[in-house]
């Protein structure tokens, strides 16, 4: 069955032809679906051929060729616009992306749980790095109406101009639905970020219609959930545009983020600049403005040790890359 793979979101500003070209839906071990204008192929991802620096992630879009013996392969991985990606859980010194070309992230909450605020700092730092437009679902919203406001309010606190949506995706009626499914319209990638529980799959199920997602029992005493997404698929919404589930990010390590992260900590960066030293560390040094606004109750210091936490983790994840090269 044909495909018009600009419902899949095809973009000739950075693709010329449609011809042997096709878009990343699944990423398995060693094989990869494919979405062409012929349909679906399940392909093979030689290494040699495609990877060199850059490996195959959902929602690349790749150059396919027939090699005898193998079958269909992955030629080429065509430039990307954008990534979202973390430090890989497994081995610091790589970066793993998520998700490739897209143009929103939801970061899902459930909020039958605490919302850490460095959970969510880390979380907006990872979305925007992908230089992607960024939203909060809040999920479960039955559950508990003073947990939602408490949950709003520090989002609120970190990141005012983040649009928070509240959802309750077992009510199909549910208006919040269809604002979720209007801001990713045809032709847009949206991807879902959050730990397992979340209500990930229970919303992807709600936006893309019936038990297209398997959804996880959570525990009773920690509101932990299991894992029941293990790969990120792209799927295409039945009002069009592409959303892509990922398994619960128990590890949120940033890579190569400073920019996203000054974003998320914008209000120490503007105060920063009246510090004595430019390079302020907002450690022991004389004359700090920032330090100033600890001692006298204007910022929360948690958030400053969270802040300095996050840049050494940069920087520290700077120089094992810096290592790696040589």
């Amino acid at each position: 069955m044909p495909i018009d793979l600009y419902d899949y979101g095809f973009d000739e500003s950075f693709i010329a032809s449609v011809d042997d070209v096709g878009r990343i839906v699944r990423v398995d071990r060693g094989e990869c679906d494919v979405i062409t204008n012929a349909g679906e192929v399940r392909v093979i991802s030689d290494s040699t051929r495609s990877q060199g620096k850059v490996a195959p992630a959902t929602g690349d879009w790749v150059k396919l060729a027939k090699v005898s013996e193998i079958g269909t392969v992955i030629d080429e991985v065509l430039p990307r616009k954008n990534k979202l990606s973390r430090r890989d859980p497994s081995d610091e010194k790589l970066e793993q992306v998520l998700v490739a070309n897209l143009d929103l992230v939801f970061i899902v909450h459930g909020i039958d749980r605490q919302l850490p605020p460095g959970r969510i700092e880390r979380l907006l730092t990872l979305a925007w790095d992908s230089q992607s437009e960024v939203m909060v679902v809040l999920t479960k919203v039955k559950e508990n109406n003073k947990q939602l406001q408490d949950t709003t309010q520090i989002i609120q606190a970190i990141a005012p101009e983040v649009p928070i949506l509240a959802v309750d995706s077992s009510n199909s009626s549910d208006p919040t639905l269809n604002r979720i499914k209007n801001a990713i319209r045809p032709g847009r990638t949206a991807a879902l970020i959050g730990e397992s529980g979340s209500g990930k799959s229970s919303l992807v199920n709600a936006l893309i219609g019936g038990e297209v997602a398997e959804i996880g029992e959570v525990r009773l005493g920690d509101k932990k959930g299991r894992h029941t997404t293990v790969t990120r698929e792209m799927m295409l919404c039945p009002g069009g545009g592409l959303l892509v589930d990922t398994p619960g990010l128990r590890s949120i390590g940033l890579w190569d983020a400073e920019d996203a992260l000054k974003k998320v900590f914008d209000d120490l960066e503007e105060r920063s600049k009246d510090c004595r030293f430019n390079d302020c560390s907002h450690g022991s040094e004389p004359d700090c403005a920032v330090n100033e606004d600890v001692i006298s109750g204007a910022l929360d210091e948690r958030r400053l040790n969270r802040y300095r936490a996050l840049v050494k983790e940069l920087a520290d994840q700077q120089v094992i890359e810096t290592r790696r090269k040589k």
